[in-house]
């Protein structure tokens, strides 16, 4: 669910929690050059210090390993940290990814002219960074972050939503369409059965607006799958089914929070947030 993959074709620019920071530098060295190790995009925020000046050895010795082009630049890619939507696409050179790495703002360079600029510099819709990625071939690199806003100039959440499908169905489609993941789209899908309950109904309503429009019916399924999910576990059914279990509990709890106006992001910031601490003290620090 949350914004996290694992892929052996991916190494950390640095070291998050539970792992090295930018002080071991012999470490730090081995965990860049090696290739094919397998490392986990983890969603948490990454305990960096963050009066790393651009200058330090560290940050010139994460600078080396990266291949730039005979420009001195190479692709920059920002994430969202907690939907996984790709936000935008830029390039950077050294100094601009020393800047991202010292500020923690999604900093690119303009070709066009020649200079640094950090993504929010005048909308004031920063992307925050969690944490920098390089792939296998250290040429290309992501950004992963929180948005404050929107990411694209146009207003959109981020600058992909344009489907290709879509303009390959009618080359004048001029709708937008968000390149969202799966738990997205069924956020989207249900958040779109809400909007429709103020119009007149025809017909039977699906279920998705059944639930929406009556609070004990939807409790009661939530608690009839949670039941049924766990069943899984004592009755040791096969993986399939629990797939299918969690996958009802998923539904119906994601009617609760489109009812409720809590958007799905909002659950995985708190998850994050929750990353670094144990359960018992996340507990503890719970309001009364």
């Amino acid at each position: 669910m949350a914004s996290f993959m694992h892929s052996p074709s991916l190494q950390s620019l640095k070291v998050y929690p539970g792992g090295h920071s930018f002080s071991s530098g012999r470490v730090y060295r081995t965990r860049i050059l090696e290739k094919n190790t397998p490392c986990i995009v983890s969603a948490c925020t990454p305990k960096l210090h963050k009066d790393l000046p651009l200058a330090s050895p560290e940050v010139g010795m994460l600078l080396d390993n990266v291949k730039w082009d005979d420009k001195g630049l190479a692709v920059a890619i920002a994430q969202n940290v907690d939907t996984g939507a790709i936000l935008m696409q830029g390039f950077v050179n050294r100094d601009a990814l020393a800047t991202t790495i010292s500020s923690r703002k999604a900093t690119f360079y303009s070709r066009s002219r020649s200079q640094l600029w950090t993504k929010g510099e005048s909308s004031m819709n920063f992307i925050n960074i969690h944490d920098v990625f390089l792939d296998c071939d250290r040429d290309s690199i992501i950004y992963l972050g929180t948005p404050d806003g929107p990411t694209c100039h146009t207003g959109a959440e981020t600058c992909y939503y344009t489907s290709a499908f879509d303009f390959l169905k009618n080359s004048q489609v001029g709708e937008s369409k968000m390149a969202l993941t799966t738990l997205y789209s069924l956020e989207s899908t249900i958040s779109q059965r809400k909007a429709e309950l103020a119009e007149p109904q025809i017909g039977k309503p699906s279920w998705t607006k059944r639930l929406l429009t009556d609070d004990k019916l939807l409790c009661s399924k939530i608690r009839e799958e949670a039941d049924e999910l766990c069943r899984t576990l004592e009755e040791k059914e096969d993986k399939s089914r629990t797939a299918s279990e969690m996958a009802d509990v998923l539904y119906h709890a994601m009617v609760l929070l489109g009812l409720r106006g809590v958007k799905a992001e909002e659950v995985l910031q708190v998850l994050r947030q929750r990353f670094s601490q144990s359960g018992v003290e996340e507990k503890e620090s719970r309001k009364p």
